[in-house]
């Protein structure tokens, strides 16, 4: 992924070719900033945002103590959402949709999305999957193994990706981590937006607003976004952070600290 800076340089000549190759073979573009944490309670203000319109989330992540699959750009995640069953996905990071099987690119429950956000952008492939409630929580608890929660489409797709990596069930659960996630319509803004607000064990919080469109919509909703959270006064200048890789890199530091 292109490193995002507090600067926020623009993308490059070789940069735009790439992400615009990207957004071609891809099934939607999430467009994404993150706030600075010392800006959350202005922002929730000027967007007029109501904690008790969010749904509870609680997301825990699989991989080995010191993160080898996030490093092969696998991330396995499954997911606990308040008054909705749970679910799980299987995801590749960066892909290239057109080196993708056409198999797999025609699996319903095969996404490929581009993230971008001022600075920075990743195309990626996601295997998801739908599950009862209380599936994960059991997981958790250990009353069930890992791939439990991983169809036969996920687990295939996963020892095709993990390099030779370890078993789904012999990784170790990294979280899990409580977000709040509100889906919310701009008065002033012709689109609808999502602000997910993650609760980090150490304290730490990471608030990030999108909006997703077809690939084709990309720079122009791109352009209207960020005006519009400029004229509500969201600081865009803020250094990015990826709520994924801050949770991983937290709780590794965990296990390993519990091991040592």
């Amino acid at each position: 992924m292109a490193k995002a800076t507090r600067q926020q340089a623009a993308l490059t000549g070789a940069q735009l070719s790439e992400l615009l190759g990207l957004m071609k073979g891809a099934d939607s573009v999430e467009l994404k900033l993150t706030v600075p944490e010392s800006d959350h309670r202005s922002a929730a203000g000027s967007l007029q945002l109501d904690v008790l319109d969010a749904q509870i989330r609680q997301v825990v992540f699989f991989d080995t103590p010191d993160l080898s699959l996030y490093r092969k750009g696998v991330v396995v995640r499954a997911r606990r959402v308040q008054g909705k069953g749970d679910d799980s996905v299987v995801k590749l990071r960066p892909v290239v949709p057109k080196e993708l099987s056409p198999k797999l690119r025609k699996s319903p429950n095969f996404a490929v999305e581009v993230d971008a956000m001022p600075g920075g952008f990743v195309c990626s492939g996601s295997l998801k999957a739908q599950w009862g409630v209380g599936s994960v929580k059991r997981v958790l608890a250990g009353d069930r193994p890992i791939r439990k929660v991983f169809t036969s489409e996920q687990r295939a797709f996963y020892a095709a990706n993990a390099s030779g990596g370890p078993a789904l069930d012999d990784l170790v659960a990294l979280g899990p981590i409580n977000v709040l996630k509100l889906r919310f319509a701009p008065k002033a803004f012709p689109r609808r937006m999502v602000a997910e607000l993650w609760f980090y064990p150490n304290g730490r919080r990471i608030l990030e607003l999108s909006t997703k469109c077809l690939p084709a919509e990309a720079f122009q909703v791109a352009a209207e976004t960020r005006a519009f959270l400029s004229d509500c006064g969201v600081n865009l200048s803020g250094l990015q952070e990826t709520k994924t890789r801050t949770a991983l890199e937290h709780f590794s530091k965990v296990v390993q600290a519990t091991r040592a």
